[in-house]
Parts: structure tokens; C-alpha cells; sequence
């Protein structure tokens, strides 16, 4: 059994800055990538940032530049560092891994609520 964990969410101001983590465990084997969704209201979930195994990166238009995404594969553990946030950022926050135990299966997290005040 594979759980995703998330960490870190928050209220903060517009033009502030927040961490969020997600931690992989379980019986694993293998990583290959993970990444970050959000879900705002009435809306569908998107990607946020996407990290391969050997560190490539992807990021949504909306936050490069702002966002950062990183792994650390000793922890199974995938961060997003968010500064200069704006309002429209407020999403619930979904971490996506592809993890193989037995077999490559598609992974999510809870979520964590993100919220930027005006």
C-alpha cells in the first residue's frame, strides 16, 4: 500500500511565500515522476509543476517563474517552494507521483488547502 502525504499549507498574504511537501511511503521500489496539481473552485484540477526522476522540470505558465519544484528521491519526498503568491493561487494542492511496487501505478495525495488573501 502507497500513501502520499502533504504538508505545509496555509493562509498567507498575496506576495508572500509558501512550502509545501509531499512524502511517498510504502512499499516502494521506484520512483519516476512527481508533481503538483491544484483545484480551485468550480474548476478542474491542473498541473502545477512536474520533476522526473533525474530532476527535469515542467511548470504551468500561470507560476514560472514564482514556483519551484524539487525531489529528494532519499526521502521519496517532492517540495514546491511558492513565492510572490497572488490570490488566483488559492487552490487545494494535490501531489501526483508514478510509484512501482509490484507494478508502475499512478498515485495522489490528499490534498492541502492554499489560500491568498487579497
Amino acid at each position: 500500500q502507497v500513501q502520499l502525504v502533504e504538508s505545509g499549507g496555509g493562509l498567507v498574504q498575496a506576495g508572500g511565500s509558501l512550502s509545501i511537501s509531499c512524502a511517498a511511503s510504502g512499499s516502494i521500489f521506484g520512483i519516476d515522476y512527481m508533481g503538483w496539481y491544484r483545484q480551485a473552485p468550480g474548476k478542474q484540477r491542473v498541473l502545477v509543476a512536474h520533476i522526473t526522476s533525474d530532476g527535469n522540470t515542467n511548470y504551468a505558465d500561470a507560476v514560472k517563474g514564482r514556483f519551484t519544484i524539487s525531489r529528494d528521491n532519499a526521502k521519496n519526498t517532492v517540495y514546491l517552494q511558492m513565492n510572490s503568491l497572488k490570490p488566483e493561487d488559492t487552490a487545494v494542492y494535490y501531489c501526483n507521483a508514478r510509484i512501482y511496487t509490484t507494478y508502475w501505478g499512478n498515485y495522489w495525495g490528499q490534498g492541502t488547502q492554499v489560500t491568498v488573501s487579497s
